[in-house]
């Protein structure tokens, strides 16, 4: 099976302050940061590579009420992306070994616009995403509008 690696999500106390060191200092394009300022979608990212971009999560997105929602304090989760086959190759293994899925499939916004995915945990309780891209779709509404 190959991947590549997709997004990674930090959680953000001081968004403008996160902003200002990934696009200033790390010199880092900025995407949808217009319509983040406008609340059009629930988060900004900033872009790794042509395939890899840092989604940055405002407390809201993240800060929950109940023990069992609180992401680790700083990874929210990552993603790794492949093609339709593994993908669902995937999911009959985890099935298979008793990995529970919390989450998906569904259509989610990520480095290449809207592509299917699913979320599970590894053994040590970090929230893994796979997915994959269907061509185009970035038109699809996602879940957090995103």
């Amino acid at each position: 099976m190959t991947f590549t690696f997709d997004h990674i999500v930090l959680n953000v106390v001081d968004i403008d302050r996160m902003l200002q060191f990934y696009t200033e200092i790390l010199q880092l394009p900025g995407e949808r940061l217009e319509e983040f300022a406008a609340g059009q979608v629930p988060f900004p990212s900033v872009r790794l590579s042509n395939d890899s971009i840092i989604d940055l999560f405002p407390k809201k997105l993240w800060e929950k009420t109940s023990p069992d929602q609180i992401c680790r304090p700083n990874l929210n989760h990552f993603c790794l992306s492949t093609d339709e086959a593994s993908a669902v190759a995937l999911q009959c293994r985890l099935k298979e070994k008793g990995v529970v899925i919390d989450d998906g499939p569904v259509p989610r916004w990520g480095a290449h616009g809207s592509g299917i995915s699913i979320y599970f945990r590894d053994p040590e309780g970090n929230t893994l995403e796979v997915r994959y891209y269907q061509g185009g779709g970035s038109e699809k509404n996602c879940l957090l509008s995103s």
